[in-house]
């Protein structure tokens, strides 16, 4: 028997809300043989985040800007600007602020 294998096309008709913004999952959580992973593409507007939100990481996380800008800042130390083809990765406990300064279409895979 083969492995579960994941397959989409980005379409903003299949997305649905999340806690900010919306997401069109790839892999959702718990979806195959490996519960801690998912994946999809996360849009937010600075309409849908008109404030900075707080963030604690429940899983580990990497994740790449298609197009927008997001500030992330780490509680207590380093902030980031990412921009179209950023990336960045956080591992799971990490406290962060993050500020929609732009339009953002991001892809994220939690692991």
């Amino acid at each position: 028997m083969s492995a579960p294998t994941f397959h989409a096309t980005t379409d903003p008709e299949r997305a649905e809300p999340f806690a900010v913004g919306q997401v069109q999952w790839l892999r959702k959580p718990g979806d195959g043989d490996r519960l801690a992973l998912s994946g999809g593409i996360w849009t937010v507007t600075p309409e849908e985040a008109p404030d900075p939100f707080d963030l604690a990481f429940e899983e580990d996380e990497t994740l790449y800007i298609v197009e927008g800008q997001l500030r992330i800042e780490i509680i207590g130390a380093e902030t980031f600007d990412l921009t179209d083809g950023s990336m960045a990765s956080f591992n799971k406990g990490a406290k962060t602020r993050w500020t929609v300064v732009k339009p953002t279409t991001e892809f994220f895979v939690y692991s």
